[in-house]
C-alpha cells in the first residue's frame, strides 16, 4: 500500500500519524510525508527583501523539513517505510500532484473543521484535495 500524508505540521499531525499507523499495521506500506511550504508572494524568486529577511525565511524551511524528517524517522522505527517531502507551490495542487506522481492509493490528511464562513473566505486545503483527488481521502479530525 502507498500512502501520502500531507502535513502542516500543526498539532493535528500527531493524529494523521497515529491514524496512519493504526492503517498501515501489519502491511508492507510506503509512506510519503509532504510538507508544502507556500512561499510568501512578496518574496517570491527571492528578489524583495533583504538578505536578513531571505535568511529568515530560509531558516524557516530547514525547520519544518527537519520537523518532516523526525516524523518519518519515528515511522521508520515502527517498521513503516517513510520518506519526508518538503515542495514549494500551491498547498492543495502540490498535494494532488504528488498523490498523483508517486502513485499513491490513498491520502491521510488532517480536517481542521473551521468552518463554512472560514472555507468561503480563505479556503479549505482538505475540501480542494477531496473534491479533486483520484485516489481515496482519509480525513483525520484535528480536535478531539
Amino acid at each position: 500500500m502507498r500512502l501520502l500524508l500531507p502535513l502542516d505540521l500543526s498539532t493535528a499531525t500527531h493524529r494523521v500519524l497515529a491514524t496512519t499507523r493504526a492503517v498501515v499495521r501489519d502491511t508492507k506500506a510506503e509512506v510519503w510525508l509532504l510538507y508544502v511550504a507556500e512561499p510568501d508572494p512578496a518574496f517570491v524568486g527571492y528578489q524583495a527583501g533583504s538578505e536578513a529577511v531571505r535568511d529568515v525565511i530560509a531558516q524557516e524551511y530547514r525547520e519544518e523539513h527537519r520537523k518532516l524528517q523526525e516524523y518519518a524517522q519515528a515511522l521508520r522505527a515502527d517498521g513503516i517505510e517513510a520518506t519526508a517531502l518538503t515542495i514549494r507551490g500551491p498547498t492543495a495542487p502540490t498535494i494532488l500532484t504528488e498523490a498523483s506522481r508517486l502513485g499513491v492509493e490513498l491520502i491521510v490528511m488532517a480536517t481542521h473543521g473551521r468552518g463554512a464562513v472560514f472555507d468561503l473566505l480563505v479556503g479549505s486545503v482538505s475540501y480542494a484535495v477531496l473534491r479533486d483527488a483520484r485516489v481515496p481521502v482519509l480525513m483525520v479530525p484535528a480536535r478531539d
